[in-house]
This record gives C-alpha cells, sequence and structure tokens, in this order.
C-alpha cells in the first residue's frame, strides 16, 4: 500500500512526474506508490514546491505541515501530512482501502 496512517499522521510514498501537462494523481505506481504528475520542471526544487502545493490543496492541509521524510532529490518521495477527512474520502472514492 502506498500509504500508512500512524495516529494523525499519514505517510505517503509518491512517485513525481516532473514537467507533465497538468498536476493530477496518475494511479499506483508498482504496489507501494502513488504516481503523481507535476507540472513544474526538475529544476531548483519547482517540482517539489508545487507537489506540496498540490497536495495541501487536494488534502485540505497547510502546506507548512506537509514534511517530506526522504527522497526529497529522487523521483520517489516519502511525505508526511495531518490526516484530514479530505484524505479519507480520496482514499474510500478511489478504492484504495475501506473505511479508515
Amino acid at each position: 500500500m502506498f500509504y500508512s496512517i500512524n495516529e494523525d499522521q499519514v505517510t505517503v510514498r509518491i512517485k513525481a512526474q516532473p514537467a507533465a501537462s497538468k498536476n493530477a494523481f496518475a494511479g499506483e505506481y508498482g504496489e507501494d506508490a502513488i504516481k503523481v504528475t507535476i507540472k513544474a520542471p526538475a529544476v531548483e526544487g519547482a517540482a517539489n514546491k508545487e507537489l506540496i502545493k498540490f497536495l495541501a490543496k487536494s488534502f485540505k492541509v497547510a502546506k507548512s505541515d506537509i514534511v517530506f521524510k526522504s527522497g526529497e532529490q529522487s523521483k520517489i518521495k516519502r511525505i508526511e501530512f495531518p490526516l484530514t477527512e479530505k484524505f479519507k474520502e480520496w482514499i474510500e472514492s478511489n478504492g484504495y482501502g475501506s473505511s479508515i
């Protein structure tokens, strides 16, 4: 599974694809990551900033609450943020898990 929940925090493994036509969730990447396309290029941290902005908007989380646990310079990243109702709804509506 590409995400884990520990108390009130979510850790997500993301395969980032920079320089895409739009910011979007693009399905599972293997068994343990979710692919996210990002408009910004992978130059001077622009893609990471855009990824944080996209996740914050998607899951109603403050950008300052999103933390890179690993992979900041890699295509596969581990990112942690607070568990929100919006994230729970997204998981359930996309068939990624039963009730949380």
